[in-house]
């Protein structure tokens, strides 16, 4: 399928950092959930400078894939940063971020897109149902999110769920810094957007292995927690300038 680039509904962007055992099947699945759908889409894979055969697997992909955008950074920058080079290059009316190791249906999607049409929102964010991760992981997460809640005072459900679905005027003015992904939905609402969640599939990782751990992704949360307590209370909505320059 040939998308025109002014006509994209949905871009799917997916960080990616040593997957290559992943990169055919993710888009494999991509194809098939999205292909069907009627729907102008593209998906940009954002090499987080991978030192195994990512990059090599996407741009072979990109022969018989027109919608497949390869980006990649230089130097290895993290999750949000991958996910913030997505954003910005994004054509889609629809941004949606998913993680590369198949831990996700595909097929949530536009289960995700349909979610933020029908009710209105801008963000549509993802809560993991039945998670499929080790005991160390779950247990981390829920002391993490738990501690967030406490902290800033965000109902949001799942914050270490990646995957969302965002309208692209609201990714406008967000604020780069390294953990951003993990506080997104909070960011959003601190900026008056409106975000609303619904429960997604989550399944075991069967290829590659995880980059997260209780060390990497904890500690460096909790302490995150504290900045936005502080930017829940500075921020303010985000700048909706109008277009009719003759109004005073």
């Amino acid at each position: 399928m040939t998308n025109p680039i002014d006509q994209v509904e949905i871009s799917v962007v997916c960080p990616i950092y040593n997957e290559a055992a992943n990169v055919e099947p993710l888009l494999a699945e991509l194809a098939k959930a999205l292909e069907a759908s009627g729907r102008t889409f593209e998906t940009l894979c954002v090499d987080d400078a991978s030192d195994d055969d990512s990059v090599a697997r996407l741009k072979a992909a990109q022969t018989d894939r027109p919608w497949l955008r390869v980006i990649r950074h230089t130097k290895r920058s993290g999750q949000s940063a991958a996910i913030l080079s997505g954003y910005r290059e994004a054509l889609g009316s629809i941004v949606v971020s998913m993680d590369a190791d198949l831990q996700y249906d595909c097929g949530d999607i536009l289960r995700l897109a349909d979610a933020l049409e029908q009710r209105g929102v801008d963000a549509v964010a993802g809560i993991r149902a039945k998670r499929q991760d080790s005991t160390a992981k779950k247990i981390s997460s829920k002391l993490a999110n738990a501690y967030r809640r406490w902290v800033t005072s965000d109902d949001t459900t799942d914050a270490g769920c990646a995957f969302r679905a965002i309208r692209r005027e609201a990714l406008r003015e967000l604020i780069p810094f390294n953990g951003l992904h993990r506080f997104l939905p909070l960011v959003l609402k601190a900026q008056g957007f409106r975000v609303a969640e619904i429960e997604v599939a989550h399944r075991q990782r069967t290829r590659g292995v995880s980059k997260y751990g209780i060390h990497n992704r904890l500690w460096r949360g909790l302490a995150d927690c504290m900045a936005m307590r502080w930017y829940k209370k500075r921020a303010f909505p985000a700048m909706r300038i109008s277009k009719n320059h003759g109004e005073h």
